[in-house]
Protein backbone atom coordinates (compact mmCIF):
# COMPACT_ATOMS: atom_id res chain seq x y z
CA UNK A 1 0.00 0.00 0.00
CA UNK A 2 1.36 3.72 -0.47
CA UNK A 3 2.35 6.40 1.69
CA UNK A 4 -0.62 7.96 0.11
CA UNK A 5 -2.99 5.32 0.36
CA UNK A 6 -1.78 5.27 4.29
CA UNK A 7 -2.83 8.76 4.31
CA UNK A 8 -5.80 9.38 2.81
CA UNK A 9 -6.98 6.03 4.71
CA UNK A 10 -6.08 7.52 7.92
CA UNK A 11 -7.44 10.67 7.30
CA UNK A 12 -10.92 8.98 7.40
CA UNK A 13 -10.23 7.05 10.10
CA UNK A 14 -9.58 10.47 11.84
CA UNK A 15 -12.88 11.70 10.19
CA UNK A 16 -15.30 8.64 11.49
CA UNK A 17 -14.00 8.55 14.85
CA UNK A 18 -14.11 12.65 15.01
CA UNK A 19 -18.08 12.34 13.80
CA UNK A 20 -18.87 9.53 16.15
CA UNK A 21 -17.89 11.44 18.99
CA UNK A 22 -19.85 14.54 17.30
CA UNK A 23 -22.76 12.35 16.95
CA UNK A 24 -22.13 11.48 20.83
CA UNK A 25 -22.34 14.62 22.05
CA UNK A 26 -25.21 15.75 19.84
CA UNK A 27 -27.34 12.54 21.60
CA UNK A 28 -26.22 13.14 24.83
CA UNK A 29 -26.97 17.29 24.66
CA UNK A 30 -30.65 15.60 23.42
CA UNK A 31 -31.31 13.19 25.81
CA UNK A 32 -29.93 15.17 28.88
CA UNK A 33 -32.47 16.93 31.02
CA UNK A 34 -32.33 20.65 30.27
CA UNK A 35 -32.09 21.59 33.81
CA UNK A 36 -29.27 19.41 34.51
CA UNK A 37 -25.97 20.72 35.84
CA UNK A 38 -23.11 20.35 33.73
CA UNK A 39 -21.21 17.48 35.17
CA UNK A 40 -23.64 16.27 37.64
CA UNK A 41 -25.30 12.82 37.46
CA UNK A 42 -29.30 13.82 37.10
CA UNK A 43 -30.92 11.50 39.98
CA UNK A 44 -34.79 10.36 38.38
CA UNK A 45 -37.19 10.92 41.54
CA UNK A 46 -39.97 8.28 41.21
CA UNK A 47 -43.03 10.37 41.96
CA UNK A 48 -46.89 9.09 42.68
CA UNK A 49 -49.89 10.86 42.56
CA UNK A 50 -53.32 9.92 43.84
CA UNK A 51 -55.66 10.38 41.64
CA UNK A 52 -58.37 10.55 44.06
CA UNK A 53 -58.24 14.19 44.95
CA UNK A 54 -58.74 16.57 42.26
CA UNK A 55 -57.93 19.42 41.98
CA UNK A 56 -55.02 18.76 43.80
CA UNK A 57 -54.20 15.96 41.41
CA UNK A 58 -55.55 14.09 38.89
CA UNK A 59 -54.77 12.81 35.39
CA UNK A 60 -55.81 15.26 32.66
CA UNK A 61 -57.43 14.04 29.36
CA UNK A 62 -53.57 14.06 27.90
CA UNK A 63 -52.93 11.05 30.20
CA UNK A 64 -50.58 13.88 31.68
CA UNK A 65 -50.39 14.63 35.80
CA UNK A 66 -52.34 17.55 36.63
CA UNK A 67 -53.34 19.57 39.62
CA UNK A 68 -52.81 21.82 41.77
CA UNK A 69 -50.09 19.62 44.21
CA UNK A 70 -48.58 18.15 40.41
CA UNK A 71 -48.36 21.48 39.01
CA UNK A 72 -46.23 22.52 42.44
CA UNK A 73 -43.91 19.90 42.09
CA UNK A 74 -43.43 20.07 38.27
CA UNK A 75 -42.04 23.67 38.98
CA UNK A 76 -40.07 22.18 41.95
CA UNK A 77 -38.73 19.76 39.05
CA UNK A 78 -37.59 22.99 36.98
CA UNK A 79 -35.74 24.36 39.82
CA UNK A 80 -33.96 21.49 41.10
CA UNK A 81 -31.03 20.69 38.32
CA UNK A 82 -29.98 17.31 39.84
CA UNK A 83 -32.88 15.90 39.63
CA UNK A 84 -35.82 14.94 37.03
CA UNK A 85 -39.30 13.77 38.01
CA UNK A 86 -41.09 10.89 36.56
CA UNK A 87 -44.74 10.30 37.71
CA UNK A 88 -47.25 8.27 37.79
CA UNK A 89 -50.87 8.10 38.98
CA UNK A 90 -52.24 6.17 41.89
CA UNK A 91 -54.49 5.01 44.24
CA UNK A 92 -54.08 6.40 48.00
CA UNK A 93 -53.35 2.65 49.12
CA UNK A 94 -50.88 2.30 45.78
CA UNK A 95 -49.21 5.51 47.01
CA UNK A 96 -48.61 4.53 50.46
CA UNK A 97 -47.87 1.21 49.90
CA UNK A 98 -45.07 1.73 47.45
CA UNK A 99 -43.61 4.94 49.38
CA UNK A 100 -43.18 2.42 52.25
CA UNK A 101 -41.46 -0.45 49.81
CA UNK A 102 -38.96 2.35 48.30
CA UNK A 103 -41.12 1.89 44.49
CA UNK A 104 -41.55 5.61 44.66
CA UNK A 105 -39.33 8.46 46.27
CA UNK A 106 -42.40 10.93 47.02
CA UNK A 107 -46.09 10.94 47.13
CA UNK A 108 -48.68 13.84 47.26
CA UNK A 109 -52.05 13.18 48.15
CA UNK A 110 -52.75 16.28 49.77
CA UNK A 111 -51.27 14.89 53.13
CA UNK A 112 -51.76 16.51 56.78
CA UNK A 113 -48.96 16.27 59.25
CA UNK A 114 -49.47 13.46 61.40
CA UNK A 115 -46.99 11.73 64.18
CA UNK A 116 -47.66 8.39 62.68
CA UNK A 117 -46.72 10.01 59.41
CA UNK A 118 -43.56 11.79 60.42
CA UNK A 119 -42.46 8.57 61.62
CA UNK A 120 -43.25 6.33 58.50
CA UNK A 121 -42.02 8.76 55.91
CA UNK A 122 -39.76 11.99 55.86
CA UNK A 123 -41.64 14.99 55.53
CA UNK A 124 -40.50 18.34 54.32
CA UNK A 125 -40.55 21.33 56.25
CA UNK A 126 -41.82 23.44 53.56
CA UNK A 127 -45.64 22.45 52.82
CA UNK A 128 -46.86 22.08 49.65
CA UNK A 129 -50.52 23.32 50.12
CA UNK A 130 -53.44 23.18 52.94
CA UNK A 131 -56.72 22.14 52.89
CA UNK A 132 -59.83 24.27 54.22
CA UNK A 133 -61.63 22.63 56.82
CA UNK A 134 -64.51 24.01 58.69
CA UNK A 135 -67.87 22.86 59.89
CA UNK A 136 -71.11 21.50 58.05
CA UNK A 137 -74.22 22.62 59.45
CA UNK A 138 -77.94 23.10 59.17
CA UNK A 139 -78.79 26.38 57.69
CA UNK A 140 -81.33 27.23 60.50
CA UNK A 141 -78.24 27.57 62.32
CA UNK A 142 -76.21 29.74 60.10
CA UNK A 143 -76.30 33.06 62.62
CA UNK A 144 -75.77 30.98 66.04
CA UNK A 145 -72.71 29.48 64.31
CA UNK A 146 -70.42 31.59 62.37
CA UNK A 147 -67.21 30.19 64.13
CA UNK A 148 -65.74 27.65 65.63
CA UNK A 149 -65.50 29.89 69.21
CA UNK A 150 -69.30 30.11 68.73
CA UNK A 151 -69.76 26.53 68.04
CA UNK A 152 -67.44 25.55 71.27
CA UNK A 153 -69.34 27.91 73.62
CA UNK A 154 -72.42 26.41 72.58
CA UNK A 155 -71.41 23.36 73.52
CA UNK A 156 -72.54 21.97 69.88
CA UNK A 157 -72.81 18.35 69.72
CA UNK A 158 -69.63 17.51 67.06
CA UNK A 159 -70.41 14.00 64.96
CA UNK A 160 -67.78 12.15 65.83
CA UNK A 161 -64.41 11.44 64.23
CA UNK A 162 -61.87 8.61 64.08
CA UNK A 163 -58.85 8.83 66.48
CA UNK A 164 -56.98 7.97 63.39
CA UNK A 165 -57.80 10.52 61.60
CA UNK A 166 -56.10 14.36 61.13
CA UNK A 167 -59.06 16.11 61.98
CA UNK A 168 -59.18 14.48 65.62
CA UNK A 169 -55.74 16.13 65.98
CA UNK A 170 -57.28 19.36 64.88
CA UNK A 171 -59.78 19.51 67.47
CA UNK A 172 -57.53 18.32 70.49
CA UNK A 173 -55.01 21.11 69.29
CA UNK A 174 -58.34 23.39 69.54
CA UNK A 175 -59.34 22.04 73.01
CA UNK A 176 -55.76 22.80 74.47
CA UNK A 177 -56.23 25.65 73.29
CA UNK A 178 -59.58 26.79 74.99
CA UNK A 179 -59.84 24.74 78.15
CA UNK A 180 -62.79 26.81 79.07
CA UNK A 181 -64.76 26.02 76.29
CA UNK A 182 -63.40 22.86 74.71
CA UNK A 183 -65.55 20.48 71.67
CA UNK A 184 -66.89 17.51 72.57
CA UNK A 185 -64.15 14.67 71.25
CA UNK A 186 -66.43 11.67 70.66
CA UNK A 187 -64.55 8.50 68.93
CA UNK A 188 -65.49 6.66 65.88
CA UNK A 189 -64.48 3.76 64.08
CA UNK A 190 -65.89 5.50 61.05
CA UNK A 191 -69.69 6.45 59.31
CA UNK A 192 -70.84 6.89 55.83
CA UNK A 193 -70.20 10.63 54.56
CA UNK A 194 -74.28 10.74 54.04
CA UNK A 195 -74.85 9.47 57.75
CA UNK A 196 -72.66 12.38 58.58
CA UNK A 197 -74.86 14.49 56.54
CA UNK A 198 -78.25 13.13 57.40
CA UNK A 199 -77.40 13.03 61.34
CA UNK A 200 -76.85 16.85 61.29
CA UNK A 201 -80.39 17.40 59.64
CA UNK A 202 -82.00 15.70 61.59
CA UNK A 203 -80.48 16.90 65.03
CA UNK A 204 -78.57 14.04 66.38
CA UNK A 205 -75.27 15.98 65.79
CA UNK A 206 -75.03 20.03 65.33
CA UNK A 207 -71.76 20.10 62.72
CA UNK A 208 -69.92 17.57 60.64
CA UNK A 209 -66.25 18.66 60.47
CA UNK A 210 -65.82 18.94 57.08
CA UNK A 211 -63.10 19.68 54.38
CA UNK A 212 -64.10 22.47 52.60
CA UNK A 213 -63.53 20.66 48.79
CA UNK A 214 -65.30 17.88 50.47
CA UNK A 215 -68.69 19.78 50.60
CA UNK A 216 -68.31 21.70 48.26
CA UNK A 217 -68.23 18.59 45.50
CA UNK A 218 -70.62 16.53 47.62
CA UNK A 219 -73.36 19.04 48.28
CA UNK A 220 -72.95 22.30 46.63
CA UNK A 221 -72.73 20.75 43.03
CA UNK A 222 -75.68 20.39 40.92
CA UNK A 223 -74.07 16.87 40.34
CA UNK A 224 -72.90 16.46 44.04
CA UNK A 225 -74.11 12.61 45.61
CA UNK A 226 -75.92 14.80 48.35
CA UNK A 227 -77.23 17.96 46.74
CA UNK A 228 -80.44 17.17 47.68
CA UNK A 229 -79.42 18.50 51.32
CA UNK A 230 -78.28 21.80 49.52
CA UNK A 231 -81.19 23.66 50.80
CA UNK A 232 -81.01 22.63 54.41
CA UNK A 233 -77.20 22.74 54.52
CA UNK A 234 -74.34 24.98 54.61
CA UNK A 235 -70.48 25.37 55.67
CA UNK A 236 -68.69 27.70 57.21
CA UNK A 237 -64.86 28.00 57.54
CA UNK A 238 -62.13 27.20 60.64
CA UNK A 239 -58.66 27.15 59.43
CA UNK A 240 -56.67 26.24 56.65
CA UNK A 241 -54.53 22.90 57.80
CA UNK A 242 -51.21 22.55 55.78
CA UNK A 243 -50.31 19.47 53.34
CA UNK A 244 -47.87 17.99 52.74
CA UNK A 245 -46.04 15.24 50.29
CA UNK A 246 -44.54 12.06 51.42
CA UNK A 247 -40.87 10.80 50.74
CA UNK A 248 -39.52 7.57 51.35
CA UNK A 249 -37.47 7.63 54.08
CA UNK A 250 -33.38 6.62 52.75
CA UNK A 251 -30.83 8.76 53.21
CA UNK A 252 -30.14 9.52 49.45
CA UNK A 253 -33.95 11.09 50.07
CA UNK A 254 -33.09 13.53 52.87
CA UNK A 255 -30.96 14.87 50.43
CA UNK A 256 -33.70 15.76 48.17
CA UNK A 257 -35.89 16.79 50.97
CA UNK A 258 -33.62 19.48 51.84
CA UNK A 259 -33.55 20.56 47.89
CA UNK A 260 -37.55 20.11 47.93
CA UNK A 261 -37.45 22.82 50.91
CA UNK A 262 -35.22 25.17 49.64
CA UNK A 263 -36.93 25.19 45.80
CA UNK A 264 -40.62 25.09 47.48
CA UNK A 265 -39.84 28.16 49.52
CA UNK A 266 -38.57 30.17 46.49
CA UNK A 267 -41.84 29.28 44.85
CA UNK A 268 -43.40 30.59 47.58
CA UNK A 269 -41.55 33.84 47.95
CA UNK A 270 -42.10 34.58 44.38
CA UNK A 271 -45.58 33.66 44.56
CA UNK A 272 -46.08 30.71 42.44
CA UNK A 273 -47.86 28.74 44.72
CA UNK A 274 -50.09 31.83 45.22
CA UNK A 275 -50.82 31.67 41.75
CA UNK A 276 -51.47 28.29 41.57
CA UNK A 277 -53.41 27.85 44.19
CA UNK A 278 -55.93 30.64 42.44
CA UNK A 279 -55.91 28.63 39.47
CA UNK A 280 -56.92 25.26 40.56
CA UNK A 281 -58.94 26.05 44.13
CA UNK A 282 -60.22 30.08 43.20
CA UNK A 283 -58.30 31.34 45.85
CA UNK A 284 -55.09 31.63 48.12
CA UNK A 285 -55.61 28.53 50.54
CA UNK A 286 -52.55 29.84 52.45
CA UNK A 287 -54.38 32.65 53.31
CA UNK A 288 -56.38 30.35 55.62
CA UNK A 289 -53.08 28.48 57.20
CA UNK A 290 -51.82 29.83 60.63
CA UNK A 291 -48.70 31.80 59.86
Amino acid sequence: MSKKTWIIGGAVVVAIAAATIYGRTLTNAKTKPANSAEGQEVRTIKVAYSQAHAPYNFTNDKGEPDGYEASVLKAVDEKLKDYQFDYTGTSDEELLIGLESGKYDIGTKAAWYTEERAKKFILPKEAIGASIIGFTVRKEDAEKYKSIDDFAKDKGKLVPISPQNAQWAVIEDYNSKHKSNPIDLVASESFKVSDAYAWVLEGRYDAYFDVKLSYARAVTAEDGPYHQYADQLTWFPYKGILTYPLIHRSQENQDFAEAYDQALKELKEDGTLAKLSEKYFGEDVFSYADK
